[in-house]
C-alpha cells in the first residue's frame, strides 16, 4: 500500500480501502515481526533450555521453529510456484544446517520456502538465484526437469534482502554458478 497523501503523525500515513485490507496488512506485519531474525532464535533458546544437550533434540526443535518462521515470512506459499499446501512446502536452508551456527540456522534470510521439487533442485545445486531473484540453472539439469520446474516461465524470487543475497552468494559459489 503506498503512503497516503493525507497528513498524519509519524514519517508516513497509510490509507486502506477497507477494514479487510487493514486487517490483512496488520496480519502481515505481525507475521513478519515473529519471523524476523531475533524471534526464531529466542524461541529456539527457550524451547531447548531444558532439553538434553543432544544434536538430534536441538535439531528437531530448531527445524520446526525455522519452518514456522519461513511459513510466516513467505506468507505460507512457494514464491516460485504459488503452492500453498503446507505438506508440499519445504523449509530450505540456503547455507546448509550443518555449516551454520544456531543464529544462522534460524535466520529467515538463510531460508526459502520452496515446493518439494524446487527444494530438491535447490538443495542439489541444480538451481540457484541471482541477487535480483532471477533463476539460475546448471547445464546438467535435464530438459524434463526444466519443464517440470517451469523454468521458462518462472517468476523472479521476490523480496530478497541483503541477508538473502549474502547467503545466496555462498550457495552459488558452492555449486559452481558464476
Amino acid at each position: 500500500m503506498p503512503p497516503s497523501p493525507f497528513p498524519g503523525p509519524g514519517l508516513a500515513t497509510f490509507e486502506f480501502p477497507s477494514l479487510t485490507a487493514l486487517h490483512a496488512a496488520l496480519d502481515r506485519v505481525y507475521k513478519l515481526g515473529v519471523s524476523l531474525p531475533d524471534a526464531p532464535l529466542a524461541r529456539f533458546r527457550a524451547q531447548t533450555a531444558r532439553l538434553p544437550q543432544t544434536t538430534e533434540a536441538e535439531q528437531r526443535v530448531g527445524q520446526d521453529i525455522f519452518r514456522s518462521a519461513l511459513m510466516d515470512y513467505w506468507g505460507g506459499r512457494c514464491p516460485m510456484t504459488g503452492i500453498t499446501d503446507s505438506t508440499l512446502l519445504r523449509a530450505s536452508h540456503i547455507v546448509p544446517w550443518a555449516d551454520c551456527n544456531d543464529e544462522q540456522r534460524l535466520d529467515v534470510y538463510n531460508g526459502l520456502l520452496l515446493s518439494a521439487l524446487w527444494d530438491v533442485g535447490f538443495d542439489a545445486g541444480r538451481v540457484s538465484f541471482a541477487d535480483d531473484g532471477t533463476v539460475l540453472v546448471r547445464p546438467e539439469l535435464s530438459a524434463a526437469a526444466r519443464t517440470a520446474l517451469g523454468i521458462e516461465s518462472v517468476p523472479r524470487l521476490p523480496d530478497l534482502q541483503d541477508g538473502h543475497r549474502a547467503n545466496l552468494a555462498v550457495h552459488r559459489s558452492r555449486h559452481g554458478f558464476s
